[in-house]
């Protein structure tokens, strides 16, 4: 009986060994799955596009703006070769590689991708690893001394901290740092076509000066032919000095008229020359007047300006990263679970240090919730959905400015078409009227102010028409940056891809 009790009492604690393993693993397991199920959650509201105000369509496209061909002209990506103009082409190329304002904001973009990765690297757990020596000598007359009073200490610890994301605090700050980055994105494509905008207009700007230094020449020419026949009228005594005095007088009012225009066209020089990132002292643009007239520019529809322009997109991105901030401050109510363990080698000798009764190991989980804060989250949360408001406001305000701006292009050019047609009729009866009056005074019927009057009528209506001409040129190209050049919000990079001004500097 004596000798049987052991083995009784063994088998009998057989079982409970293995019932009380068997419950440890059903509770690691249902923390295992408490800790997914939890991690599945994210606290603040879901993220969906605002509504904007949108028209069915545009007032001021005219009917015979239909194209036969659209897929011809539609705007693409280097939209400036619509105007089929080999110079500029070459010009608008030098931006993407040259201008220092787009390497800036290319940098502040790699700027805006770093911060996804840093928030992201809190997915993972950080592990820090140290290591120690020491020689320590305790004090012989310590309370409770042992036998030892010398030893060294060689210590190696591994320590590994993990918080989960069991509120998505983590998932919120990787959203809102990516839409920061698409954001971002999208102000580099937007900073990069008012940039080619600007110099197309300041190109075409300077050719209607050329144009209009061109017609002052030609003007002057005429002029000084004038003078010739008036002072030979003079010398045979059938004009006056009067008429000599007033010939002189138009001419060189025209010269200073034409040296004038070298202060404009010098400027926009100098503008072409920062744009394309070269000093303005080692730049030239050769004149060549403006002889071309805008192209045809689609429209679109309304609902297709949403999905074009880089502005309105940077503009919908903010909104998405400030509805991730909602919910980034709403994560903060909730209690926070963090692994923390810790283990490695400590010895008193080199040859012992490393070896497995060295070894020691630690790990516990922590729960921490914050009871009194005196209305700071309250005040972290408010702010949030104040930020998260605003940006929804901006966003539709800058559909409405988009909407206004390609209104008032479409209107310009319209305008603009009917009133260079309107001109050249001007011109026309300007330049008959100048013929009559010559004729007239070669005939003594005319004085010579007549003819003035006609000559002032003809070229004030022949540089108004050169001007009008490179309105046309410039409106057209306001057009097209309203209408987002050819950018479409397909081309938000992720964080897969390159950065903008790298594989492709202007994102086209």
């Amino acid at each position: 009986m004596g000798g049987m009790a052991p083995d009784a009492s063994r088998e009998r604690s057989t079982p409970s060994l293995a019932f009380r393993a068997a419950q440890r693993r059903g509770i690691c397991l249902w923390l295992l799955a408490l800790l997914l199920l939890c991690a599945a959650c994210s606290v603040g509201p879901r993220y969906s596009r605002p509504s904007a105000p949108i028209p069915p369509a545009y007032k001021e496209t005219p009917e015979n703006w239909k194209l036969a061909q659209p897929a011809d002209q539609a705007l693409k990506g280097n939209w400036w070769e619509i105007y089929q103009d080999p110079q500029l082409n070459a010009l608008e190329e030098k931006i993407a590689v040259s201008n220092q304002s787009l390497k800036a904001a290319q940098e502040q973009f790699l700027q805006a991708r770093a911060i996804v990765g840093e928030n992201r690297s809190q997915y993972y757990p950080t592990a820090t690893v140290g290591a120690s020596a020491s020689r320590n000598r305790l004090s012989k007359n310590r309370p409770l001394l042992g036998a030892t009073t010398d030893y060294t200490d060689l210590n190696l610890p591994v320590d590994v901290s993990y918080e989960f994301d069991v509120w998505g605090r983590v998932r919120r700050s990787v959203e809102a740092a990516r839409a920061q980055e698409q954001a971002t994105a999208s102000d580099v494509q937007s900073l990069s076509l008012s940039l080619h905008a600007e110099l197309a207009m300041d190109y075409f700007s300077a050719r209607a000066l050329d144009a209009e230094t061109e017609l002052l020449h030609s003007t002057v020419k005429a002029y000084e032919k004038a003078l010739q026949l008036t002072e030979n009228r003079f010398r045979g005594g059938v004009a006056s000095q009067v008429d000599v005095t007033q010939a002189e007088t138009q001419l060189e009012t025209t010269r200073a008229q034409a040296l004038d225009l070298g202060v404009q066209r010098a400027q926009y020089e100098h503008a072409i020359a920062v744009l394309t990132g070269e000093p303005a002292s080692a730049f030239t643009l050769p004149p060549a007047p403006l002889k071309a007239a805008p192209p045809v520019i689609p429209p679109g529809l309304p609902a297709q300006l949403l999905e074009r322009r880089p502005d309105i997109a940077s503009s919908e991105r903010l909104i998405a990263a400030a509805n991730a901030q909602i919910g980034i401050a709403r994560a903060a109510y909730f209690p926070s679970l963090t692994l923390n363990a810790s283990g490695g080698f400590e010895g008193t000798t080199i040859t012992n240090w490393l070896t497995g009764p060295s070894g020691f190991a630690a790990a516990g989980l922590s729960a921490a919730e914050l009871v009194f804060d005196a209305g700071r989250r309250r005040a972290v949360s408010d702010q949030a959905r104040a930020a998260y408001h605003q940006a929804v406001a901006n966003y539709r305000g800058d559909v409405l400015t988009a909407f206004q701006e390609v209104e008032d292009n479409l209107a310009a050019l319209r305008i603009l078409e009917q009133e260079a047609s309107t001109q050249d009729a001007a011109v026309r009866a300007a330049e008959h009227s100048l013929s009559l009056s010559n004729n007239r005074y070669r005939g003594g019927v005319a004085n010579y102010l007549e003819v003035i009057t006609a000559q002032s009528a003809a070229l004030s209506d022949e540089r108004a028409a050169v001007q009008i001409s490179g309105r046309r040129m410039v409106d057209s190209v306001l057009l097209i940056k309203a209408l987002g050049g050819g950018w479409a919000i397909s081309s938000l990079p992720t964080t897969t891809q390159n950065a903008p001004g790298k594989a492709s500097p202007t994102g086209q």
